[in-house]
Formats: structure tokens, sequence, C-alpha cells
């Protein structure tokens, strides 16, 4: 009787494991199995198989990080080496790319009446950029929102070595100067075109960025305003912001292509968020439909698995995974996945010394003890390190769900 009770009890709170929602952690934060047979019972995870998946992490190529882990709504893994920890605000590099996007898609359910096309809508404008005029190129008035969410609006792509791909093949590019974070719009737009707008991808950075110029536009809010009315204050999130700072410079405006800081359990209620289609309890902060799109192929871009910032798997080139899963990653190893058919978020950390420094956002990062904090292990004398990649980790996660 006793076990009939108890497992009647389990199939009580799994059934009720859609309709769960983390209070901030200020007010208690995501509930947690007790042990690996709660973890196994409650939220279908084999914790031996995550152990291994963090320590894939551990020796990946980084030198802080962790892996936070929550599975049909329970927070079953926390653990972090080297500067990291729930606290920090790490400078999360280009994740905040995926940010920008949600932001973008809350943004055209909100202003329809301004942007009745939708994606399709060409903003190159004197109504959304004027700042852009008089135009550098007469191939930029037929950009459209998609294309730059994309990566396919033609901007060059970025580092010494870029790379643009056209149907799946890839050709090397010119470098050209990138974002000044003195001058983050205006450098934004001074970057050239390799190609017409649809015709190729290139991961180029100041695309992302001015889709957000289009949105302060739009909205009449800087990005972090509204993304603080949008998804923090909803979902509940402790203290966060953007880098801004970098020495004597304080950037004027937010980076839509990056640097977003927030704290690890935060990140991953922005990507539970994603995984329930865009509800987070009575509300629905983001479109369903939005949150499709970044799980697909898109027009504006046929020729690279990226639409509207993430990755994705619809193609299924990630054999271990699921078809829906997406995820967007950020330099020094940083990615946030998401995998709504397991009812699966993934936060993996990363970063340089560099990233984890508080001067960038000026906010306090009081030590914790939440999770578990381990030591790396030191790199092999030869200087080179298990090469574990984003979609292995994927995989890796992926495989310990019990389906």
């Amino acid at each position: 009787m006793k076990f009939l009770l108890a497992s009647l009890s389990l199939l009580t709170l799994s059934a009720t494991a859609a309709d769960y929602f983390p209070p901030s952690d200020a007010q208690g934060g995501w509930r947690t199995p007790k042990d690996a047979n709660e973890a196994r019972a409650l939220a279908g995870v084999d914790m031996a198989k995550l152990e291994q998946a963090y320590r894939a992490v551990e020796r990946s190529n980084t030198e802080n990080g962790g892996l936070v882990v929550i599975s049909k709504g329970y927070l079953v893994f926390e653990k972090y080496f080297g500067k990291a920890h729930r606290n920090a605000n790490p400078d999360m590099a280009s994740t905040g790319k995926g940010f920008t996007s949600i932001a973008c898609g809350v943004m055209l359910q909100e202003f329809k009446a301004k942007l009745p096309q939708g994606l399709d809508t060409k903003v190159y404008t004197q109504e959304f950029l004027p700042e852009a005029f008089p135009l550098r190129d007469p191939r930029e008035a037929d950009i459209r929102l998609g294309h730059l969410l994309c990566m396919t609006s033609g901007h060059n792509g970025e580092g010494a070595t870029p790379s643009g791909v056209i149907k799946g093949t890839a050709q090397p590019l010119k470098p050209s100067k990138g974002q000044d974070i003195r001058d983050v719009d205006g450098s934004s737009l001074r970057v050239p075109l390799w190609t017409a707008p649809g015709e190729g991808y290139s991961y180029s950075s100041p695309a992302p960025h001015i889709a957000s110029m289009v949105l302060r536009r739009v909205t009449g809010k800087e990005l972090p305003a509204y993304i603080e009315e949008k998804f923090a204050q909803p979902m509940g999130w402790g203290p966060w912001g953007y880098c801004l700072y970098r020495g004597d410079v304080t950037m004027a405006h937010a980076n839509g292509a990056g640097s977003i800081a927030l704290r690890a359990t935060d990140a991953a209620r922005f990507g539970y968020c994603l995984a329930q289609g865009g509800r987070w309890k009575d509300q629905q902060l983001i479109p369903a439909d939005y949150i499709k799109l970044c799980q697909q192929s898109l027009p504006y871009n046929p020729h690279f698995p990226f639409s509207l910032q993430f990755e994705h798997n619809q193609a299924g080139q990630i054999v271990g995974a699921p078809r829906d899963a997406f995820y967007k990653t950020g330099a020094g190893g940083f990615c946030l996945y998401i995998v709504p058919s397991l009812d699966l978020v993934i936060y993996k950390l990363g970063g340089k010394d560099g990233q984890w420094n508080p001067d960038l956002t000026r906010i306090p990062q009081p030590a914790d003890n939440f999770g578990s904090h381990t030591n790396p292990p030191a790199p092999p004398k030869n200087g080179a390190y298990e090469n574990y990649s984003i979609p292995r980790i994927l995989e890796m996660i992926c495989q310990a769900t019990i389906r």
C-alpha cells in the first residue's frame, strides 16, 4: 500500500509538471529532486549520465563554466567550475543574440500596426533607421527584418577569416571592420555588404544589433528596458544587465549582438519559457508561432540551419537530439539549449576570466553556496583539450533523458 501511495504521488507530481513555473530565486527558486531516484521518477533523467556530460563540459577548452539542466520543471543538475557560480552575471557574449531575437518577436506582435508585414518589413527606411541615410549601398533598401535576424542581410562576416555560405557551400570573405563599442550604432551601419540580402548567410554581429535599433525606434524603449518589462519582471529574474563598461568607455546603447548578463538559473527560466511555447503561468509572454520559426528553416535563410538567431536541428544533423531542439551559443563556450519535446532546458556556461569580471556590468556578484563547485582538471602536458562540441553536449544530455 505504501508503494502504491508513493507511486500515485509521483504520478500526480509528474502530471502537473506542465503547469509548473518556478518562483524567483528570492522566493525559493526551482524545485529540485532530493536524490537520483527521485530525479529519475519525477524528472526522467539519469543522473550518472548527467555527471558524464558535466565532466565533458569541465574538460572543454574553457577556463570557467558550468552546467545547469532543467527537466520537466525540475532543476536536476547545477555544477560550476572556475569563477562561475549562480550569483554571477557573466558576459554571455553572443548568447544574448537569442534574447534580442525573442524581444523582436514580442515587438512584432505588440506593434502589428507599425509592422504589418512582420519579418518581411523592409527596415532601411527613414521611419525605422533614419541613422542609415544616405544609404551606403543601394542593396540596403531591400534588407528585411527577417534577413537581419537570420544573418542573411548581406553584412560582411566578422573576424580575421570571415566566411559566407551559399546553399550550404562556404566561401572566404575579405575581412572588414566590425562593431566599435564606442559607437556601436554607427559602426554596425558601416559594415559593408558582401552579397545582396537573402543571397547568402554570414555570421555578422552588426545584423542583430541593427534589429535592436529598429526595436528601439518602434517601441520607444532601449533594449534592456524592453527585456525587463517583457521577460525579467514576469519571470522573476534577479539582478541582470548588459556589459556596458569597457574601462573608460560606457556604451551608449546595449548591444543587440550580445553581452547580456544573467544569473544561471534566470537564463534557465528564459529557456524554460521558450520550451513551454512562450507561456509563463497564465501569460503568453512570447508568441508561440515565433518560437516555432526559430526551430525551422525559413525562406530568409535557405543556406544554413540558423533561424532568427538560433541554430536548429530540423534536418536532424545532430543525430542524438530531437529535431525540435534549438540553441544559441556565445563566445567562450556559452550555450542555451531548448528541447521542447523533452521538456528540457540546458544552460552550458563557459568564458574566459575577463567575461566574469563584475566591472563589465557593475552589478554586485555575491558569493553563494548553490549547486556544486569543482576544480577543473589540469590540461594535459601537450596543451590539448578534449574536443566536446556544442552539439555533442546536447546529444549527451538528451541521451540522459528517460523516454
